[in-house]
């Protein structure tokens, strides 16, 4: 079978109208655009414990983290939380609202997290992305082997903002809280 089918050639140039190298065809033109992911979890809680989930996988194996993940195409921030929360905890949520937004440039990320409410507490469990999951008092958060920044920022701001009904979304913390 015969086609006339050219492999791309990207080369690295400024197309028209823009102010960004970008990866371009030389054969057809094509803008090959980079873009930053978007990830999408939450601070699920149950009567004052929050859910953890310890990472089965790299990055950061063995570290506890909140449930999150890459969004996938066509699909809406909340059901993208919701469906990290599945994955990784079994957990069904009931999204309470946006927590915080965080810019992550060095690995052109973005972090967006929920505050919610773990509506199934007695059927969590660990799923393929994680070693094990746990309900934990806020003395009892494992600190030391938090698996990201993000997620001391999104623990930090879900305790400032837990007993308020409406705030302004956090971001990056200027302190490092």
């Amino acid at each position: 079978m015969s086609t006339n089918y050219l492999e791309p050639e990207f080369t690295q140039k400024v197309p028209d109208g823009d102010n960004m190298t970008r990866s371009v065809c030389t054969r057809c033109g094509f803008i090959d655009y980079q873009n930053p992911k978007i990830v999408v979890g939450s601070v699920a809680v149950f009567e004052g414990r929050v859910l953890l989930c310890k990472r089965a996988i790299e990055p950061r194996k063995g570290y506890w983290t909140l449930p999150a993940g890459f969004m996938e195409l066509k699909e809406t921030l909340e059901e993208a939380a919701m469906r990290e929360a599945r994955e990784e905890a079994c957990a069904e949520l009931e999204i309470d609202r946006l927590l915080a937004t965080y810019s992550v440039p060095h690995i052109s990320q973005v972090q967006i997290m929920f505050r919610a409410r773990l509506a199934n507490p007695l059927k969590i469990a660990a799923g393929p992305e994680s070693e094990e999951v746990g309900l934990f008092t806020w003395s009892d958060i494992p600190w030391t082997d938090l698996a990201f920044p993000s997620v001391y920022w999104a623990l930090k701001q879900y305790d400032q903002s837990k007993n308020l009904a409406d705030f302004a979304p956090f971001t990056n913390p200027v302190d490092g809280l």
